[in-house]
């Protein structure tokens, strides 16, 4: 598993337990002044926190690879001017020829 998908895998979980904590604290909210609310809250707010830093950690690898496919397609363009035009012409043609049967 890529450390994309097990970023991704991980995130999913974590909204989960918060989705769960919350349904907990929500159960809880009858006994604010209680024993129960106050773990129930603490719980909510550190399992929001880890969803957030997995969150934040997941948009910084998004962007880093986004930079750097755009870097490797910059690179192939400036070495491959003509087969990067031919190809843009061949996808362009792809397209107009969808939308001309969609219509």
């Amino acid at each position: 598993m890529s450390t994309v998908d097990e970023h991704k895998e991980q995130l999913m979980n974590d909204l989960h337990l918060v989705i769960r904590d919350a349904e907990d604290l929500l159960k809880n909210t009858e006994q604010q002044s209680g024993e129960g609310f106050r773990a129930a809250k603490a719980k909510f707010e550190k399992t929001l926190k880890n969803a957030k830093a997995e969150v934040e950690r997941i948009e910084d690898l998004v962007v880093t690879r986004t930079k750097e496919a755009a870097r490797a397609t910059d690179v192939y363009v400036k070495e491959n001017p003509w087969q990067s035009a031919g190809i843009a012409a061949g996808i362009g043609l792809l397209v107009g020829l969808l939308i001309g049967r969609s219509k």
